[in-house]
């Protein structure tokens, strides 16, 4: 999903480049006339371009050309033309897919009998989920989406998404000029579905910061206002540290990304504590130097790691002070390593800044913990040079004894 803020460039440099391109190269308009040309998506399953492309002489050959506006490579497919210019093409999106929810953008390419090729303007479609009858509503450029519960529920999503947008704020600005949508999903089924027909490992919600889409699973009962309260703005801090950093968004370690998620959370998650004296009484904490690239990937252990990240991200704040996580954010948007990034924005190597985390939140003596990891390695010293030493011991009582 990570892609490079050139490749975004080069996305839109190439769309512009359709959009002027000069008669007698490729104009849009000047050789070929498109009409109706549109994409009917049936989600998960086709997408289907239909379109009547003529021409004042013959036409040889004409290609659909289309891909997600995040993609670097676009797909290209030859067509056939009926005797009255209409053309269609059915793209089969369950093997090759799309994410739920991009923005995918297509346009013709026709080369005529006088050899001359001629490019359309582009088209636009969003690869919707329409599997499921969507309401929505909207406040200050935040559109929640929901399918399951009455107006009540709506209304409280975007009051969970408005809380969650301040909170975010008092540490990065937050950017509502381009339109946050927020899909919610009524069961971990489906939501779960949607990942998968979209290309996306499974998870209990996810961002697109690059398109401003966030989806999250919360059924309308008594639980919602804490699920809305603790998902929603969770994923919202994706959307707006991406907004905020962009390209450097995914230079960024992974405990600090979903650290300052989770912090972000407005109902605190019960189980983190349990999951944090649990793991530092059986010495199973994990380094957060091993949390740098990625999460592991048993549900325990992942779990554990999130809430490290929660605690670490809170600890950095309360000592260094808000702005810390700005220094930490640049630090590493310039690509330096992630013991590095630590040691320049707050003067301490991830390290040392992990052991005073353990001894000032967890009460740790880190010392004795040390100790204890160290206690095989120690032994097996002890072992390795059990020998050499007894044989000195015996040859010094020998020599006495000759003596």
């Amino acid at each position: 999903m990570f892609k490079s803020l050139n490749s975004k460039l080069i996305a839109l440099m190439l769309i512009a480049a359709i959009l002027s391109l000069k008669p007698g190269q490729a104009n849009g308009q000047a050789g070929i006339v498109v009409e109706n040309a549109r994409a009917d998506v049936m989600f998960g399953r086709t997408i289907t371009f239909t379109a009547k492309i003529t021409a004042p002489i013959p036409i040889k050959q004409v290609s659909l050309l289309f891909r997600s506006l995040n993609e670097e490579v676009t797909r290209v497919e030859t067509l056939q033309l009926a005797a009255d210019g209409t053309t269609s093409f059915t793209y089969d999106a369950s093997l090759n897919v799309f994410p739920a929810f991009s923005r995918i953008v297509f346009w013709y390419q026709a080369t005529l009998d006088d050899g001359n090729t001629y490019t359309s303007s582009p088209n636009e479609v969003v690869y919707v989920d329409n599997r499921f009858t969507w309401r929505e509503n909207t406040r200050a450029n935040v559109i929640v989406h929901w399918y399951a519960g009455d107006d009540a529920f709506g209304a409280a999503a975007l009051d969970a998404a408005g809380a969650g947008i301040l909170a975010i704020n008092e540490i990065y600005p937050v950017a509502l000029d381009i339109p946050v949508h927020v899909y919610i999903y009524s069961n971990i089924d489906d939501l779960q579905a949607t990942q998968q027909l979209g290309g996306v490992e499974w998870a209990g919600g996810h961002a697109q910061p690059e398109l401003g889409i966030v989806l999250v699973s919360i059924a309308p009962d008594d639980s919602q206002k804490i699920n809305m309260e603790t998902l929603i703005p969770h994923e919202l801090a994706h959307v707006m540290m991406y907004r905020a950093l962009g390209d450097a968004y995914f230079k960024q370690p992974i405990w600090l990304l979903e650290g300052f998620a989770s912090s972000m959370e407005l109902y605190p998650n019960l189980g983190y504590d349990e999951a944090l004296n649990n793991g530092s009484a059986s010495g199973n904490l994990i380094q957060f130097t091993d949390l740098c690239a990625s999460f592991p990937a048993e549900a325990g252990s992942a779990f554990l790691a999130y809430a490290q990240s929660e605690s670490f991200v809170k600890y950095i704040r309360g000592a260094y002070g808000n702005g810390s996580i700005a220094k930490l954010t640049s630090a590493y948007g310039e690509g330096l390593t992630c013991d590095v990034g630590t040691t320049k924005a707050l003067g301490i190597p991830l390290n040392q800044l992990d052991s005073r985390w353990r001894e000032t939140e967890l009460g740790q003596n880190v010392t004795a913990v040390a100790v204890r990891n160290l206690s095989p390695y120690l032994l097996l010293m002890a072992l390795v040079l059990l020998v050499p030493i007894w044989g000195a011991i015996d040859f010094f009582i020998q020599w006495r004894k000759r003596g």
